[in-house]
């Protein structure tokens, strides 16, 4: 069973070992021309593979994301009445 997920964006420098990441988690996302990976893995497990990739000699930097732990509760949920009406009028 899947617990939560947290994603680790890894800086390469040669995408070359980027298939080898995969025994880590899955990999999500892999940008050819930033040369970044983004592999989703355990939240409990998250600090000992971060530590763990970031040994290896093709890893530019390690980072997590903090997509956990933002808000996703907004201030100002109610729309606007001027822009329901304006969105009403379509085409």
């Amino acid at each position: 069973m899947l617990g939560q997920r947290q994603g680790i964006i890894v800086w390469l420098y040669s995408l070359k070992q980027a298939k080898t990441l995969r025994r880590f988690g899955n990999v999500h996302y892999i940008s050819k021309r930033l040369k970044y990976v983004v592999i989703y893995t355990n939240q409990e497990e998250v600090e000992q593979i971060m530590a763990k990739i970031n040994t290896y000699s093709y890893v530019k930097k390690v980072e997590p994301s903090y997509k956990p732990y933002l808000k996703v509760e907004f201030e100002n949920s109610k729309p606007d009445k001027a822009k329901e009406y304006d969105y009403k009028m379509g085409i």
